[in-house]
């Protein structure tokens, strides 16, 4: 059975950092990419960052670029979203989420085991 937990996440004011992560349980880590989605009040679940399993290629939303890191721990079974310069935009519920073998994805139906998620509030 694959789990996946964040954590992380919490009330910060604008131009803070937050660094989310998320443990995965189940043999499915190594071997697939990560990614990490966000929804807020009212609005559809979208993407936001994504990793390949060998963390050697990474893919962001344009709304994020330059200011999220995704990184990922093969060895804790753990990846991670750095969280720099934080906008109340970025106000959401982040998810982590197992995705497809091997390669990125930015499609949501692309992932398959979803974690719970962790609250992000960003004050202006």
């Amino acid at each position: 059975q694959v789990q996946l937990v964040e954590s992380g996440g919490g009330l910060v004011q604008t131009g803070n950092t937050l660094r989310l992560s998320c443990a995965v349980t189940g043999n499915i880590f190594r071997n697939y990419a990560m990614g990490w989605f966000r929804q807020a009040p009212g609005k559809e679940r979208e993407f936001v960052a994504t990793i390949d399993w060998r963390a050697v290629q990474t893919e962001y939303a344009d709304s994020v670029k330059g200011r999220f890191t995704i990184s990922r721990d093969n060895a804790k079974n753990t990846v991670y979203l750095q969280m720099n310069n934080l906008k109340p935009e970025d106000t959401a519920v982040y998810f982590c989420a197992t995705g497809p073998p091997l390669r990125t994805s930015r499609i949501v139906d692309e992932y398959d085991n979803w974690g719970r998620g962790t609250q992000v509030t960003v004050s202006s």
